[in-house]
């Protein structure tokens, strides 16, 4: 089944190009099911291109799922134009009255900032606590996953000494879990942080419960009793983002190393080497059918009563 997205939002066409099965509003409007009522909270400064990856990952569920875009009305995107995020974005007003099946909340390059100095930090915090009533299952996603442990569960965020950028194998730990299942026991998954939450902040709450880490990159997916979702990587990445990532700090003086295991014989002149998208697929299918589909209500006015 398709994702539906707006008539004219930009990605429909590269998702298109790609054979994925996109659905137009009008047309979707026509049939007599009950789809699913998916939020994104884009926090990344390159709008166009995370839509696109996000989009393409949840696009291989039989499940039709309603794209909903939002931004955060407290801060000015300085990479996206004002008119685009008026045509395809909501802002949290426009969005508190309602609910919804699943909610992602994208990461942001703001790691070297203090939470509470990020400008719009209230504003994401009536968010995050807003999900609790009016989400039955939210993502958090790399910057959002680490500020989402801090903010519900108090865990800290410790800077490396180094940037994690790479391609890093990563262990099944409990692999009865719903949001693991199909998974191989090592995967692959992109990582692009300098900062980390440690497995011994986690493992002393009892409500969090590591699924997945690495030896190299350390925890990656963490999941809570309240259906939320943490995940410390990028599997939505695609294959040219690290290469991207790579040459935009090169420019900038940053002085980058070469993402770990990425590109072909470690070479930055050669091709990237893509091992991580079968599981990326695999992760989002899961979370669409265990996390969201199997545990809302079908009348989805109920989602929050049952944890008042």
């Amino acid at each position: 089944m398709p994702v539906k997205i707006p008539d004219d939002l930009p990605a429909a066409a590269v998702l298109e190009s790609e054979n994925i099965f996109v659905m137009s509003a009008r047309r979707a409007d026509t049939q007599d099911i009950r789809p699913l009522e998916i939020l994104i909270l884009n926090l990344m400064p390159t709008k166009v291109e995370t839509e696109i990856q996000i989009l393409r990952c949840l696009s291989n569920s039989p499940l039709q799922t309603n794209v909903t875009l939002l931004q955060m009305s407290s801060h000015e995107s300085k990479n996206t134009s004002a008119e685009y995020l008026e045509r395809f974005y909501k802002t949290f007003d426009d969005v508190r009255e309602m609910k919804f099946d699943g909610m992602i909340i994208t990461g942001a390059p703001l790691e070297s900032i203090e939470y509470e100095d990020v400008d719009y930090w209230p504003e994401f915090c009536e968010i995050m606590d807003w999900t609790l009533t009016n989400v039955c299952s939210t993502l958090y996603i790399c910057w959002g996953a680490l500020a989402g442990l801090y903010y519900h569960y108090g865990i800290p965020k410790h800077s490396m000494d180094s940037k994690v950028s790479g391609i890093f194998e990563h262990r099944v730990l409990i692999p009865n879990e719903p949001i693991v299942r199909g998974f191989d026991d090592r995967f692959f998954m992109p990582q692009s942080r300098h900062s980390e939450v440690r497995a011994e902040d986690i493992a002393a709450n009892p409500h969090l419960h590591i699924i997945c880490a690495s030896e190299d990159s350390g925890v990656a997916v963490v999941q809570s009793e309240m259906n939320q979702t943490f995940i410390t990587g990028h599997l939505e990445y695609d294959a040219a983002t690290l290469s991207y990532e790579y040459e935009r700090d090169l420019n900038a003086g940053k002085n980058p190393h070469v993402p770990d295991n990425y590109f072909e014989d470690d070479d930055p002149h050669k091709d990237p080497v893509v091992r991580w998208r079968a599981h990326a697929t695999l992760f989002y299918t899961n979370w669409l059918n265990y996390c969201v589909y199997q545990e809302t209500p079908y009348d989805i006015d109920e989602i929050g009563r049952r944890r008042s």
